[in-house]
């Protein structure tokens, strides 16, 4: 018994073999490797990275790419793994390395928060579309449906009386008839608009909720639920087919599409080297923007999947893994799309560019549209889309946890440690009501606003903050010191160099380049109105604004005369900062030491130009 108390073991619960057995552990570290994955790779390196690829000069866009990856990616995820690593703790525990700098942590649950909220609308709509390819012939096929227009026109032919034999074989004949793409509309934009969506006319109106979409919302927050019912111990098993289905899905739609005629044209349109592109600043800001929004960097995820592994794990290895895993998927999935969306437009007899698009247009419009011209399109289809769904799922897993373990372990006490079910399930209910307005006839219109502004430029402002506070204000010699009390050995050189220097000069770029790049938000032809954009600030600023008002209500109850002496004291390390466990709190983190001599040795900072600059 003495040994589970000695690990945090919560009185009255039978005895474990978790390293830290008030908290658990990952049950081994392909789990939290698998997790990552599933949590790095998501939706955009299928619908933005490709795209993005072949808008930037194609291979050309590799190089700024794999450089922008190097400098900054890796080191970020490594930085966010050890924090969490070291202090077992969530993205709202770890801030005891600097109380001050908790809104930090604040921040994150809110960008976790509205992401998780919005993501799990884009499953539900992947669910959706995954139950209506449950049929012979896909409903995005032909014009003949009532909620199509005159100025419908498919790429297939629609006889009136086909048999589905029929039908296979017009598909396989491919198109009978050539249209102009800038005045058609495709059966599967139709479908997308007028069928699942019936979008209205304007963000405000608000119309009626969509009942089949809410329907799949409350199945895909459930599974949620469902798969994070134990914590890390349930999520950690599922994961073993989340995370390397859509590997097995992608190379099936692979070998597929690179079999078909046209689909060379649509590679060699995504892999084609532009080399002047490589002196345009925008192209090395969207690879810049690209590697730090596709690793998730300061959502909290990645603290938070770290916080559950055992102290001495090498997280330096798993980092270098997971962004590397992370990144090929991208250039990956470029292969599958655009093989497709080649054979697509060898077929309309199109370029490749007319057919090519991005985000919700290629995964509910653009693609479904190409698949009907396959034989056996539903099977496509449902393939296509259970990739979706597993992609989002992995994701959507680690949002929930990050808001899950951040209040379990703000809260602390033995019964919500026992109850963290409870708190689950809470927090499932409550992302589902809060997804509601999303599955309306406007739902589309709220999902790219809090899209493009609710997880923008505040993720890296939320980055770059995080940098300074464990470089410079706990102090890098401090960390690496931890980080060698850890790991058994130091953070290499290049990755201390990137931390102090490198990585926050880049997120700086990134920032600037965003607000120089801005351009209000548009749907198609729709242009949004002004509150609506005054809305999207606000939900941008809502995560920035909780770090300068945690850091004054810090100041304001820190004991001292002086506000100098307040800000000080608001800085220095907690006494309990350090490894959770006490078997791990060696050297200057050890029990013997005074409080006095841990807060001084751990967290005293110098101030009026004398940062660590050395």
């Amino acid at each position: 018994m003495e040994s589970n108390v000695k690990n945090g073991a919560v009185p009255g619960e039978p005895a474990k073999k978790d390293e830290n057995s008030r908290r658990g552990n990952w049950g081994n570290q392909i789990e939290f490797v698998l997790t990552s994955v599933g949590y790095a790779v998501g939706l955009g390196n299928v619908w933005r990275f490709p795209y993005l690829c072949y808008r930037n000069g194609g291979g050309a866009f590799m190089l700024p790419y794999f450089i922008m990856l190097v400098f900054c990616g890796i080191p970020l995820f490594f930085l966010e793994l050890s924090f969490g690593q070291f202090a077992s703790q969530g993205c709202l525990g770890v801030w005891k390395i600097s109380p001050m700098f908790k809104g930090v942590g604040y921040g994150m649950m809110v960008v976790s928060t509205y992401i998780g909220i919005y993501y799990n609308v884009v499953i539900c709509i992947a669910f959706y579309y995954f139950f209506m390819s449950m049929t012979k012939l896909l409903p995005w096929t032909y014009c003949n449906n009532p909620w199509n227009t005159p100025d419908c026109s498919g790429v297939v032919s629609s006889p009136l009386n086909a048999t589905l034999a029929n039908a296979t074989t017009s598909l396989v004949a491919g198109v009978t008839e050539v249209v102009n793409r800038t005045k058609r509309t495709s059966p599967s934009e139709e479908y997308w608009k007028h069928y699942v969506l019936n979008i209205s006319d304007d963000i405000g109106n608000f119309g009626e909720v969509r009942m089949p979409i809410l329907g799949c919302l409350a199945i895909s927050w459930f599974v949620v639920f469902l798969c994070l019912i134990r914590g890390v111990k349930s999520s950690g098993k599922v994961v073993y087919f989340t995370a390397t289905f859509p590997y097995v899905v992608l190379t099936i739609l692979f070998i597929r599409g690179i079999t078909l005629d046209g689909a060379i044209n649509g590679i060699k349109y995504y892999l084609t080297p532009q080399w002047q592109k490589v002196l345009d600043a925008k192209v090395w800001g969207d690879a810049a923007s690209q590697i730090f929004y596709s690793l998730g960097c300061a959502w909290g995820g990645l603290i938070t999947m770290a916080s559950y592994n055992k102290f001495h794990n090498n997280c330096f290895r798993d980092s270098i893994i997971i962004s590397i895993t992370n990144c090929a998927t991208s250039v990956y999935a470029g292969f599958v799309i655009f093989s497709i969306l080649g054979f697509m437009a060898h077929n309309l007899n199109v370029p490749v560019s007319e057919v090519a698009d991005h985000g919700p247009g290629l995964a509910f419009v653009a693609y479904p549209e190409a698949l009907t011209l396959l034989p056996i399109s539903p099977l496509w289809s449902l393939l296509f889309f259970f990739m979706l769904i597993l992609l989002g799922l992995g994701t959507q897993f680690c949002l929930l946890e990050t808001l899950v373990t951040a209040i379990v372990d703000e809260i602390g006490t033995d019964w919500i440690i026992r109850n963290k079910t409870v708190v689950t399930l809470s927090v499932a209910i409550v992302g589902f009501l809060l997804g509601v307005p999303l599955t309306t006839q406007a739902g589309i219109y709220w999902l790219l606003l809090m899209d493009n502004y609710a997880a923008s430029f505040s993720l890296v402002i939320i980055s770059c903050i995080m940098c300074i506070c464990v470089m410079y204000v706990y102090g890098h010699r401090n960390y690496f010191k931890d980080v060698e009390m850890m790991l058994g050995f130091p953070p290499p050189l290049f990755f201390k160099v990137c931390w102090r220097f490198i990585s926050p000069v880049i997120i700086s770029f990134i920032l600037i380049f965003t607000v120089i790049q801005y351009k209000p938000i548009t749907y198609n032809d729709y242009v949004y109105p002004g509150w609506s954009l005054a809305i999207g600030f606000c939900m941008a600023m809502s995560s920035v604004i909780c770090i300068p008002i945690y850091a004054l209500y810090k100041i304001s109850r820190s004991p001292g005369a002086t506000f100098r002496e307040r800000l000080k004291h608001a800085c220095r390390a907690h006494p309990k900062w350090g490894p959770a466990l006490q078997e791990h709190r060696t050297g200057r983190y050890a029990p013997m030491a005074s409080e006095d001599t841990v807060e001084s040795s751990v967290g005293e900072i110098p101030f009026a130009g004398d940062l660590y600059i050395l």
